[in-house]
């Protein structure tokens, strides 16, 4: 099992289990660069120590089912594209096997996530072909309900799981592809423990127990996933770290203009007007007072302590995220995270478990799933 052989060359392997880094290559970005004002590349992921990410291609809910697809399609071929432009830097990894491999070359696995299943349609050899092509894990839904599943953000459409959704999480189990319960609605995630015979991810969450938002988990969540096998990874959002920032971002008046200012930059990443008013927008909300890599331990301690050590990681949220918390405004800070569990009294191999290891058990154990439903 993974935890007898994670630790190669070191004595982790820090992955980070949820960045949107495709969506910032859809926009221009060079990930062999070290970019001015990107949470992720790859000189930053060197610099922080980082072995691996899962690069999560996400599909905003307003997009129609065909354009979804396609959509998705485009964010994998320019992911292959930047990780064949840097064959000295990185490789495309879909198992713990090719990654603890990667790594011992020196190099950066990156990992594929979806986020949002929408591009699947209603079509199980769609499914199935994202597989194929990589993907390892499917966000099921992101703010909106969808065929699949209800989201946190709207939760009206089928009171947790479709009848299709069942069906593919039952063929994510059997295919070896990990069930993401981020994003989905209280009653999804029910559904998901109830119906998939492999553990569940949440890939980017929080406690719901210290930050009230909807996307977070609640204390019996965080139990079930856990005893299901699965794993919390904390998101460094920090809004969802914290009501009070909450309250902050809400006072600023910020948000609503960011996300306008998002959406024009998205619409023509190649003008430099559009790209400088996306830059002063993020310098911006930094001003802002903003939890920190206090906040997010205090999120790992509670998830510790109610799921166990085994069942809790990292999955930042960067390049999806338009404010980070203070003091982890990049991936090359990640490392502080460790040392401030240092000071808490962790001990290194547990350490290890949250910097990566768990997910990769689970990364492992659905795969071993999968050929014993074969």
């Amino acid at each position: 099992m993974i935890n007898k052989t994670y630790n190669v060359l070191k004595n982790m392997f820090v992955l980070d289990s949820h960045c949107d880094t495709p969506s910032q290559i859809f926009r221009l970005r060079d990930i062999g660069l070290d970019n001015a004002h990107a949470h992720v590349d790859l000189p930053k992921m060197k610099a922080g120590g980082v072995d691996g990410s899962f690069f999560a291609l996400f599909v905003p809910s307003y997009m129609a089912p065909d354009t979804a697809t396609r959509y998705a399609l485009e964010l994998l071929a320019l992911v292959h594209d930047s990780i064949d432009a840097n064959p000295d830097k990185a490789r495309m990894a879909v198992s713990v096997q090719e990654a603890l491999e990667i790594q011992s070359q020196g190099l950066v696995s990156i990992f594929i996530g979806m986020e949002n299943g929408s591009p699947i349609q209603k079509s199980l050899p769609l499914l199935r072909l994202f597989h194929r092509m990589g993907v390892r894990y499917i966000t099921l839904c992101h703010n909106g309900d969808n065929a699949l599943c209800d989201a946190a953000s709207q939760g009206t459409t089928w009171h947790g799981l479709s009848p299709f959704g069942r069906e593919a999480v039952h063929e994510m189990n059997r295919i070896g592809m990990m069930v993401d319960i981020a994003h989905a609605s209280d009653e999804t995630f029910w559904d998901c423990i109830e119906c998939s015979k492999a553990p569940i991810v949440s890939t980017h969450s929080c406690c719901r127990a210290l930050a009230g938002h909807r996307r977070n988990l609640t204390d019996d969540m965080i139990k079930a996933l856990a005893d299901k096998g699965g794993v919390i990874q904390i998101n460094f959002y920090p809004l969802f770290l914290s009501d009070e920032f909450s309250e902050v971002l809400d006072k600023s008046g910020m948000d609503p203009r960011a996300e306008e200012i998002e959406t024009d930059f998205r619409a023509d990443p190649a003008d430099p007007a559009k790209r400088a008013a996306w830059y002063a927008v993020q310098d911006e909300l930094l001003t802002l007072p903003r939890p920190g890599v206090a906040t997010i331990v205090d999120h790992i301690d509670h998830a510790v302590k109610v799921g166990g050590i085994d069942h809790v990681g990292i999955g930042s949220d960067f390049d999806g995220i338009n404010v980070t918390p203070d003091g982890l405004e990049n991936i090359s800070m990640i490392g502080k995270i460790f040392d401030e569990m240092r000071r808490r009294g962790y001990g290194e191999d547990e350490i290890a478990k949250v910097a990566g290891g768990n997910f990769l058990r689970v990364l492992d154990e659905v795969a071993n799933i999968a050929v014993s439903m074969r």
